[in-house]
């Protein structure tokens, strides 16, 4: 299939291709694929939903490699001023790396979305859903609502708003333009920003306190995505300056869980996902196909976005079927 098939193929699917909007591949540094679909063009952003979590790492990355945190630290170090729940203990014991791994402990089944999404503050309200009477077990529990406290942690502890922090050390210098919150955060308001089909602004969702909803809400077109993602295939280089320190590339990628069917038999490591064992292929997945895929192999980062879609999570057999042999 060459670049023109290609095109028409996902322009006239009714399957799970009908809701991408830009496809943008990075190679040894140089772009050699981009193309838009359902009139979107290239630098127009969009939502790319739980591809923020992969954004996160990054920054607590960036945050480590100042010394303003550590992910050994004790997420309470952080939050004096939060009042723990009368008898709850396991809470003291959560750390930033169980928030980075996804195995911290929460209470209940579910998490409590309107509870927080509806509160004043979302990072102190993510709180409360914080451990219960289980403990700490490893278990790995995919927690959307917990990287919010990572969030609230990166904050306090550079003392900056984190839209702020990330313009500064990772969007303006890997030449991603300058994000600024979205501002509002209604119901009304949160259904519109999941659903609506159209374009977007170069924003970032955010609480009542102008903190970014660190687990989604991140706008960003693919070449960001694609941009973001060959930083990382360098080992946090970008443009010969150091984004994000090697070691923490390293750790952000190497595996820690190993997960089930609901997700793929994948690998988890610092938010970020690993595919296949025996393979150096990462990447950074959120719901509607929205991915930073990185192939060491081939030396080759690609961003994929799409508008809401249910039921679509995983692009990377996709990436690896159509999109890989267009830049070959």
């Amino acid at each position: 299939m060459n670049k023109e098939e290609f095109h028409a193929f996902v322009a006239e699917s009714k399957g799970n291709e009908s809701n991408i909007c830009q496809i943008c591949a990075i190679k040894d540094g140089v772009t050699v694929y981009e193309d838009c679909w359902r009139g979107f063009k290239a630098e127009d952003p969009v939502n790319v939903n739980s591809v923020t979590k992969g954004v996160m790492a990054l920054l607590a990355g960036i945050a480590h490699d100042k010394g303003c945190i550590s992910v050994d630290d004790k997420v309470m170090d952080y939050f004096a001023d939060y009042q723990v729940k009368r008898g709850e203990k396991t809470i003291y014991d959560v750390t930033v790396r169980h928030l980075l791994t996804m195995t911290a402990p929460y209470k209940g089944k579910s998490e409590p979305w309107k509870k927080v999404c509806t509160s004043d503050d979302w990072t102190k309200a993510a709180l409360d859903f914080l451990g219960g009477r289980v403990g700490i077990t490893g278990e790995f529990r995919y927690a959307t609502l917990g990287i919010q406290i990572l969030a609230g942690i990166i904050e306090r502890a550079t003392g900056e708003k984190l839209i702020d922090f990330a313009n500064r050390n990772l969007f303006i210098p890997l030449g991603i333009p300058e994000h600024v919150i979205h501002g509002d955060s209604s119901k009304e308001d949160q259904f519109d920003f999941f659903m609506n089909k159209g374009p977007r602004k170069n924003e970032w969702y955010s609480d009542p306190q102008d903190t970014v909803t660190a687990g989604w809400g991140l706008c960003a077109s693919a070449k960001d995505l694609a941009l973001i993602g060959d930083m990382v295939l360098n080992n946090g280089r970008s443009g010969g300056k150091e984004i994000v320190s090697s070691d923490w590339i390293n750790s952000m990628l190497t595996p820690y869980q190993k997960l089930g069917e609901r997700f793929g038999n994948m690998y988890y490591g610092y938010l970020w996902y690993k595919p296949y064992e025996d393979r150096e292929v990462y990447a950074a997945i959120g719901d509607c196909g929205n991915i930073i895929y990185v192939n060491r192999e081939v030396n080759i980062a690609v961003g994929v976005t799409g508008t809401f879609k249910p039921m679509i999570f995983d692009r990377v057999e996709f990436i690896e079927k159509y999109v890989l042999p267009l830049t070959m």
